[in-house]
């Protein structure tokens, strides 16, 4: 699955683990997120894109 956690990150100048920080989980999982080796869970996912505003299809995409 492609995201787009990286780029969004980056916009807002944030490390990953002031991200990590944000969504309350490790700097290792937002980085294996970033990196394409985890998918998140669906509550992971509802709070990624509650914490940057967007829907979670503007962040992540199946790449079937």
């Amino acid at each position: 699955m492609r995201n787009r956690l990286k780029v969004l990150r980056a916009e807002r100048d944030w490390s990953q683990a002031d991200l990590a920080d944000r969504l309350q989980v490790s700097r290792q999982t937002v980085n294996a997120l970033e990196t394409g080796k985890y998918d998140p869970s669906l509550p992971l996912a509802f709070r990624i894109a509650r914490l940057f505003g967007l829907p979670i299809e503007a962040i992540f995409e199946d790449e079937a």
